[in-house]
């Protein structure tokens, strides 16, 4: 093993932060992944995404909603739910007039060349 001295303190420390700051990168990634595709069955459903079995019986009988069927059973992929509650989402008039101007931007320069 190597001796270290004191003037060489602040570099090992600098090393030593980097690669534990790439480890918790990792294991956050890591979860993350497992998070992801965490199965869930119709209870685990109705809790995320707070609605009551039923709602969920309803929306899977109209096709509403991401599911996966085995046999009589119901199961949730966590990462669809997610997915499935983000598309829903309303933009904002700001957002709209953005896409509007890009839009007509786009189409502008098209026209003219």
């Amino acid at each position: 093993m190597k001796q270290f001295t004191v003037e060489d303190l602040p570099d090992i420390i600098g090393k030593l932060h980097t690669k534990i700051s790439k480890i918790e990168k990792l294991l956050k990634d890591r979860k993350k992944n497992k998070e992801d595709e965490e199965l869930l069955t119709i209870k685990g459903a109705s809790k995320l995404l707070n609605l009551s079995i039923a709602t969920i019986y309803t929306k899977v009988c109209k096709n509403e909603i991401p599911v996966n069927k085995q046999g009589k059973r119901l199961y949730f992929y966590r990462v669809e739910l997610l997915d499935w509650i983000k598309s829903g989402r309303i933009k904002t008039i700001a957002e709209i007039q953005q896409e509007v101007e890009l839009k007509f931007n786009t189409n502008t320069n098209n026209s003219t060349k």
